[in-house]
C-alpha cells in the first residue's frame, strides 16, 4: 500500500471523527471527500469502510462516558457531584440502577430506526445515497436548526438533563432518528434537533444523541460486515483499523468541543454551515454532471 493511500485513510479518519458527532452530516462530508480523494479500493469495500470507520467514533463515546454508561463501574472513585445531578454520590446502587434505566431508554429510542432501517438498508443505498439527496438534506436541516433555535430563544427547556428524559420522550426522539436514514440528514443532527423540538436542552439533546449512536452505529457496521463476508485482504484490514483509530482520536476532541461549545452558544452556526456545505455539494456534483454530459460522445 502506497503512502498516498495511507494519507487518504488518515484524512478520512479525521473527517469522520470531526463530523460524526457534530450535527453537520458525516455522510455529506465523506461523499464529497471520496469524490475528491478517491480511495483505491473496490466499490464493495468502500461501502463497508464508510460505515465501519464509525466504530472508532463509538469507542470515543464509550471512553468519555464510561462511568455514566457502565452500571458495573465502582463508585468509590467518584468524588464531588454525581454523574447525573440527581442521586447522592454515596448511593452507588441508585446510580447503577439509573444507568440501567438510561440504557433501557436508549434501546427504546433505537427501536424505530431498527424496524425501518434494517429491511430498507439496500433500497436506501440504491436510491437515496447520492449527492443531490445529501445536498437537499444538508440545506433543509440547516434551515430547521436556525428556525428551532430562534423559536426556543429565551425559553427554558423542560428537560435540562439526560436523566430527565422519560421513556415516552426517548421513543419520540427515536422517531426523529428514523429521519437520519436519509443520507445527508445527519444522525446526530436529526436526534439533537428532534430532542430540542420536544423540549430538551442543547446539552441533554447532544448527550442522548451520543448514547443513541452506540447501538445504531454498531448495528450498521455489523450489517455491512456480514454482507461483505469478512473476507478482507491484509491491506483492507489495515485501512479499517487505521481509519477507526484516527476517527477515535479525533472524535474524543470533537465530542469535548461540542459539549463545551453549546454551553455558551446555540446550534445556529452549524445550521449556516450545513446550508453552505449543501450548496457546495449541489454545485460541485451538478457542474461535474454537466461537464460529463457535454464531454460524452454523440450517439
Amino acid at each position: 500500500m502506497s503512502i498516498i493511500e495511507v494519507l487518504k485513510v488518515l484524512v478520512f479518519g479525521i473527517v469522520e471523527g470531526f463530523t460524526e458527532w457534530l450535527p453537520i452530516s458525516s455522510t455529506g462530508h465523506m461523499i464529497l471527500l471520496d469524490d475528491l480523494i478517491h480511495l483505491d479500493v473496490t466499490d464493495e469495500f468502500r461501502e463497508v469502510f464508510m460505515v465501519v470507520i464509525q466504530l472508532g467514533a463509538i469507542l470515543a463515546v464509550v471512553l468519555l462516558y464510561f462511568k455514566k454508561l457502565n452500571p458495573f463501574v465502582s463508585m468509590k472513585s467518584v468524588r464531588g457531584r454525581d454523574l447525573y445531578g440527581v442521586w447522592p454520590v454515596g448511593n452507588a446502587l441508585a446510580m447503577k440502577r439509573h444507568t440501567v434505566i438510561l440504557w433501557i431508554k436508549v434501546v427504546i429510542a433505537c427501536i424505530p430506526a431498527a424496524v425501518v432501517g434494517i429491511p430498507l438498508d439496500d433500497w436506501m443505498d440504491a436510491h437515496l445515497h447520492n449527492s443531490y439527496v445529501v445536498a437537499a438534506m444538508l440545506i433543509l436541516y440547516g434551515i430547521l436548526f436556525i428556525v428551532v433555535e430562534n423559536r426556543n430563544y429565551g425559553q427554558r427547556p423542560a428537560v435540562e438533563r439526560t436523566a430527565q428524559i422519560s421513556y415516552k420522550l426517548a421513543f419520540y426522539i427515536g422517531l426523529f432518528q428514523v429521519l437520519s436514514l436519509i443520507p445527508g440528514t445527519s444522525r446526530s443532527g436529526a436526534t439533537i434537533l428532534g430532542a430540542m423540538i420536544l423540549g430538551c436542552s442543547r446539552s441533554a439533546a447532544a448527550e442522548f444523541s451520543f448514547f443513541l449512536g452506540i447501538p445504531v452505529m454498531f448495528g450498521a457496521s455489523l450489517i455491512k460486515l456480514v454482507k461483505f463476508g469478512f473476507g478482507f485482504t491484509a491491506g483492507e484490514v489495515f485501512i479499517l483499523i487505521f481509519g477507526m483509530v484516527v476517527a477515535f482520536l479525533v472524535s474524543v476532541y470533537s465530542i469535548k468541543f461540542l459539549m463545551s461549545y453549546i454551553r455558551r452558544n446555540d446550534f445556529k452556526l452549524f445550521g449556516y454551515y450545513r446550508i453552505v456545505l449543501g450548496v457546495i455539494v449541489l454545485l460541485y456534483f451538478g457542474i461535474k454532471a454537466i461537464m460529463a454530459f457535454m464531454a460524452a460522445p454523440e450517439v
